[in-house]
């Protein structure tokens, strides 16, 4: 059982203490307590992200409310001498920590655990061992580690490599190092334009990251990513209530909503609620979302207090108190340009209908692709052509939602399709989902499919995106290599969304293959991605779009 080693936790004071682990680590952690000699349910964080003289505000908060207010932080921050290993200890801390909430005489024996982004993963960790006295969970843009970052749909992406050395430097966090813009920003592109293998993109940097190191020895979603978080099975036995609070531009919608299906996948019974709407990252889990995002002002019924939200689920789940209004179903979504929130009982329920589009050829040569209502002629594809040597030209740079609304595209390398016009106002609510009837000439790719609403007036606005490696498609466990020159299709869903669009609008999809400096780059020989370099290159790449490739899209 998990000791603690030192604490006064008189009322309304912040007591700073240790707690050991049944697995001998030390964490450190903040305590406040309600003036109250009854036992009261606690709400519980547990944190890499190390602030005490901040974070000491936010517990006295929860004991404000009536609540024990315990901050956990992980192993090796603040005051535990143990190493920092981000993600691979959390799953039995945090629980261990329940445990030890449920076991001190002013503990009700309830738990409840709130976070966001690396915080959020935590909760879910902890959840995979089902401690007894964890009653609920309400979190926002949760990760699930290596699904989202450090790789997204197994490919290794670039945005938190820096972040290893922020959270793990020193006790606290290394906040002037990873401020050092004149370090980070060029870091990607020198990594690129070198064309030196991924492995050795901490060598391009001249310091060496074992985290980073440590995490590229495993490209599968194997059992080193699936012992950090429920997997499979384990999510049967998860029959608390649930909240999970993302948005259409969250960089971790991807993991966030994971653990939805799943969680709703092997508990159909699964007391799970989400709420989405126009948020990104930061957003959804912001107090006041910003109002202009990224292009898009955003309605006013989106602002949304997500922080309020999660307080309100807890006094719900631990208190028995009336459930937040806003969740009136199990997918409560925000749709941009009608000022409203709707209610959906599931993924399914949030249209009425999909309509299905298929990729056809241009009429000639640099005409316009379509998608059109009538499956092409059999034999028929759109070929488009990658030099993976080239260190100028960005492919699959558009697919990223940033900005959300602009002007015509530039630099185009994609392969583009465009729809008809809409006739009527049209509401789009999920993901786009469809399959891509492919052939290459090499042994791997990595599709991007980005879709847009191209307005009347020629502004288009991001609604959606993929990105994944084609050998993982099937199963992110077991990479299944294609055969050059013979056709595969890929599966394929898209990033949520929910917006009204206008009569004049048409839909214009992007299909192109992961080239770029924010992640590996994958030249198709087969080895393993972070092996290869710019001297795999080879002849380009070949894409042929065949006939059968098709787009659904989600109309209500």
């Amino acid at each position: 059982m998990a000791l603690l080693v030192s604490c006064g936790c008189a009322a309304n004071e912040v007591e700073d203490i240790l707690i050991h682990t049944p697995e001998g680590a030390t964490l450190s952690a903040l305590v406040a307590l309600p003036d109250t000699k009854t036992p009261v349910p606690a709400i519980l964080t547990f944190d890499i992200y190390t602030n005490p003289d901040a974070q000491k505000s936010d517990v006295a908060k929860l004991a404000e409310r009536g609540y024990a207010g315990v901050i956990a932080y992980a192993r090796g921050k603040y005051r535990s001498q143990d190493p920092v290993d981000p993600y691979e200890h959390e799953a039995r801390d945090a629980s261990a920590v329940v445990d030890w909430i449920a076991r001190q005489p002013w503990s009700n024996g309830k738990v409840g655990m709130i976070g966001g982004s690396y915080n959020g993963f935590t909760a879910w960790a902890a959840a995979k061992y089902h401690p007894r006295a964890l009653e609920a969970i309400a979190v926002s843009a949760a990760a699930i580690p290596g699904q989202g970052l450090p790789m997204y749909n197994n490919i290794f992406q670039n945005s938190n490599y820096a972040w290893t050395f922020y959270v793990t430097n020193n006790k606290l966090l290394d906040e002037k190092m990873y401020g050092d813009n004149d370090r980070w920003r060029p870091h990607p592109r020198n990594w690129f334009l070198s064309g030196r293998p991924y492995r050795e993109f901490d060598a391009v940097d001249g310091t060496p990251n074992p985290w980073f190191q440590r995490w590229l020895r495993h490209p599968a979603f194997d059992a080193y990513w699936q012992s950090m978080v429920p997997y499979g099975k384990e999510f049967a036995r998860i029959d608390i209530p649930v909240l999970t609070i993302t948005g259409y531009y969250d960089a971790a919608q991807i993991s966030a909503l994971q653990y939805f299906h799943e969680h709703t996948r092997w508990n159909r019974k699964a007391e799970h609620y989400v709420a989405i709407g126009p948020y990104d990252h930061f957003g959804s889990s912001g107090s006041v979302k910003p109002a202009v995002l990224r292009g898009y002002t955003i309605d006013s019924a989106a602002q949304l207090d997500s922080q309020a939200l999660k307080l309100a689920f807890m006094d719900y789940a631990l208190r028995g108190e009336p459930k937040p209004a806003l969740l009136a179903d199990r997918i409560n979504f925000e749709v941009m340009g009608t000022n409203e929130w709707r209610h959906a009982p599931s993924v399914a329920g949030m249209h009425r209908t999909t309509r299905r589009l298929y990729f056809s050829a241009g009429a000639g040569d640099g005409a316009m692709n379509a998608l059109t209502a009538r499956s092409p002629a059999a034999g028929s594809s759109v070929l488009l052509e990658v030099d993976l040597a080239d260190r100028v030209e960005f492919h699959g740079f558009h697919a990223f939602p940033n900005p959300i609304v602009q002007g015509p595209l530039e630099y185009i390398t994609e392969s583009l399709f465009e729809s008809e016009p809409f006739t009527d106002v049209t509401t789009i609510s999920g993901p786009f989902a469809g399959e891509l009837n492919v052939t290459i000439n090499k042994k791997d790719f990595d599709p991007t499919i980005a879709v847009y609403e191209k307005q009347a007036d020629g502004k288009l606005f991001h609604l959606g995106f993929a990105m994944l490696r084609a050998s993982f498609a099937k199963d992110p466990t077991r990479r299944v290599l294609l055969k050059p020159g013979v056709a595969t299709r890929i599966r394929f869903e898209t990033t949520w969304i929910s917006k009204r669009l206008e009569p004049g609008s048409r839909l214009l999809v992007l299909l192109d293959t992961n080239k770029n400096m924010m992640a590996q780059v994958n030249y198709g020989t087969g080895r393993d991605v972070s092996d290869e370099s710019v001297q795999d290159a080879g002849e380009p790449l070949q894409i042929r779009w065949n006939a059968g490739s098709y787009l659904d899209v989600p109309i209500d």
